[in-house]
């Protein structure tokens, strides 16, 4: 591998509440520490069509994931595969809808919420949790800091070249409260603040950082659909490569190419879309 890098998605989270209330995030672009754009998703915008779609650069008519209720192992060529097949070391912490995408399906609670497997030609390090319970009411999802924590203890244990890690607080949150509310307001301070120590840390180690969303959220709350509050969201990098101008719309098949791109690692011939970091 050239480089290393961290993906780091915050489901659900629309370009506005990235851009008003993530402070810290901001205050790294006025700096000049990092860079951001906008990021479309594809659609359907919702939850599981999207993490597909994100690390195999193909559209959702193309991979068959259709929603959340329609999950499975993909087949399609995807990051985690094609570092491995670069030579690099791959993790993850995240929801288990991307254990089952991406390495085996269906998820056992039991044998899949922990793994460690070096031969994996998937992912290697594997720490999942799977919201079981989660309603309207009853959000289910681990604390943050708690998942950031997780990940670089990987990172520090194992030397990974690539991981990503995947966090529904806000998205549950936005389900629950909608976006324009002192809840949310406070929900997205929470967690800029709670994820910004590790930014600098996780520089410290060598790694490029990529920070974005899945999709975004309209104003009841609501994805899966077009429109801009639905499928926009921001994408911020740390790292020493160059974007393109600042009013460019980041397409969400250009993710995939992207960071194998910026790993050294081999673009699948199913991943047609253009690199956006040079």
């Amino acid at each position: 591998m050239t480089t290393k890098l961290l993906l780091i998605i915050l489901d659900g989270v629309p370009l506005r509440n990235f851009r008003r209330l993530f402070g810290n995030l901001e205050g790294w672009v006025d700096s000049g520490d990092a860079q951001t754009w906008t990021h479309r998703s594809v659609l359907p915008s919702i939850s599981a069509s999207c993490y597909a779609s994100i690390h195999t650069g193909v559209a959702p008519a193309d991979h068959g994931c259709t929603g959340n209720g329609n999950v499975f192992r993909l087949s399609h060529p995807d990051v985690f595969a094609q570092v491995r097949k670069g030579g690099g070391t791959t993790g993850a912490v995240a929801h288990s809808f991307w254990s089952e995408f991406f390495n085996r399906a269906p998820f056992d609670v039991v044998r899949d919420i922990e793994y460690d497997e070096p031969d994996s030609a998937s992912i290697n390090h594997g720490r999942f949790h799977t919201m079981t319970g989660y309603d309207h009411t009853n959000q289910m999802t681990p604390s943050d800091v708690d998942l950031f924590g997780t990940l670089t203890n990987l990172c520090a244990r194992f030397d990974l070249d690539y991981a990503m890690l995947h966090t529904c607080t806000l998205d549950s949150m936005g389900h629950r409260f909608f976006h324009d509310c002192q809840e949310m307001d406070h929900a997205c301070f929470v967690m800029d603040e709670m994820l910004a120590p590790f930014i600098p840390r996780w520089r410290g180690m060598g790694y490029e950082v990529i920070v974005t969303a899945d999709h975004g959220q309209d104003d009841r709350g609501h994805h899966g659909g077009r429109g801009a509050l639905q499928q926009e969201t921001a994408l911020y990098y740390f790292g020493a490569a160059k974007g393109p101008e600042p009013d460019t719309v980041i397409d969400q098949l250009q993710l995939a190419p992207t960071i194998l791109h910026r790993l050294g690692a081999p673009v699948a011939d199913t991943m047609r879309a253009k690199p956006f970091l040079t």
